[in-house]
């Protein structure tokens, strides 16, 4: 009887973001993988882009069906991103009460603040338990990046509306899941939390330590690989590893690799990423940086550890905006689970403080010469506290723990 009422433990997954972009592969479904054993029943309504959909939909699918999670993927709209992005929500909530009406869910548990739109109301109309994983301060991430211009009135209404939402979403959630404690702190000093702090859980971009396990690299594998690529034993590889957009500062990383080359003639710069190679070597040809030093391959997610093991350091540097309060670099996580130290800076959620803790690698306050030249990234570290470092503060063990313990006490 009591197994029979843990698998009427039914929740709704309000997802923006697809189950078939990396994110939905590696942020979403694991988490949810493991709370499936803990006798919830997950139904999934995300937005697929088309591209993703059609090659990847088999896969997701099969993970769905093989670990009982219900997937209902929507198309997303594209065109006129305003009018396009309302239809999306109406074609949510339609899809998230007709599902509410047959499975009576428990909690809806929504990604964002698109998503969150669909929770807030199930939450003041059907009196669902709403959980608001909010992922970054989203409205602020839009202007930071260039994507919304506050000079238009268009993007300044819409950025207003999801401040004030935002703050909705706070005070009326059962829950907020913060991806950082600097993110929290944030929060509960506006002044509209000055006498009732919101519920806030603090769960980091987690990473799977079983598949990001330096111990499971194959050595001949290692080699080939550097072979294939041409690099040398000699080499000492500064790697990049994952896309270059919005938020990655291309330029600024190159302008560290170009003065520690000056100083070590035996640097690479390896990047691992999806992005095409004239991105790249567009801004490396603007530096007078030689082809021959600068690497760039791409690869499966199962084989990003054996690349991330032909690095001797790992190199990110991220635009440091009040947004970026908030965020937790998916990357961070595995790049410690291989026990690769880090150079990265200072204001971008809690990775200085998890650097620093563990003696992961080093931090830089400034962009420039001078303070990249004072970084040696040879300086010994343990390796060993570094993977401990992963196996604390990102593995996926913990972040299922700490899901698990907002669910039951919502459920």
């Amino acid at each position: 009887m009591d197994e029979i009422k843990k698998a009427s433990k039914h929740i709704l997954y309000l997802s923006y973001d697809g189950m078939t972009d990396p994110l939905g592969q590696s942020q979403v479904l694991p988490y949810l993988i493991g709370l499936t054993k803990e006798g919830f029943t997950f139904h999934i309504i995300s937005f697929e882009k088309k591209d993703r959909f059609l090659i990847h939909q088999e896969h997701i699918q099969n993970i769905c069906n093989e670990n009982g999670i219900h997937w209902y993927p929507q198309k997303y709209s594209e065109g006129n991103p305003v009018f396009s992005t309302v239809w999306d929500i109406y074609k949510m909530k339609k899809q998230a009460l007709k599902l509410h009406k047959e499975f009576n869910f428990v909690l809806t548990h929504c990604r964002s603040y698109i998503s969150a739109l669909i929770g807030l109301s199930m939450k003041r109309k059907q009196k669902v338990k709403f959980v608001f994983d909010m992922r970054g301060f989203w409205a602020d991430e839009r202007v930071d990046g260039g994507l919304w211009d506050l000079k238009k009135p268009i993007f300044k209404i819409i950025y207003n509306y999801f401040k004030k939402k935002e703050i909705h979403y706070f005070k009326e959630s059962d829950y907020t899941i913060s991806l950082t404690h600097n993110g929290k702190n944030e929060i509960v000093s506006w002044e509209a939390f000055k006498t009732n702090k919101p519920k806030i859980q603090i769960i980091p971009c987690c990473v799977d330590t079983d598949l990001f396990n330096p111990s499971k690299i194959d050595v001949h594998q290692k080699e080939q690989l550097k072979s294939n690529l041409g690099i040398k034993s000699s080499d000492y590889v500064i790697g990049y590893v994952g896309s270059i957009g919005t938020w990655y500062m291309l330029e600024e990383m190159l302008d560290y690799f170009k003065t520690y080359k000056e100083k070590n003639e035996a640097a690479k710069f390896l990047f691992v990423t999806g992005e095409k190679p004239e991105t790249i070597n567009k801004v490396t040809s603007t530096k007078g940086i030689q082809d021959s030093d600068i690497i760039i391959t791409s690869c499966l997610h199962k084989d990003v550890p054996l690349n991330i093991s032909l690095f001797d350091v790992s190199i990110f540097f991220i635009r440091p905006t009040f947004s970026k309060k908030a965020s937790s670099p998916t990357k961070q996580g595995e790049i410690m689970a291989m026990g690769i130290p880090l150079i990265c800076n200072s204001g971008v959620g809690d990775t200085d403080f998890v650097v620093n803790k563990y003696n992961a690698g080093s931090i830089i306050s400034k962009f420039e010469a001078k303070e990249y030249g004072s970084i040696d990234p040879k300086r010994e570290l343990n390796s060993g506290e570094i993977k401990k470092g992963a196996q604390e503060f990102y593995s996926l063990e913990e972040g299922v723990k700490k899901y698990l313990y907002v669910y039951n006490q919502l459920s």
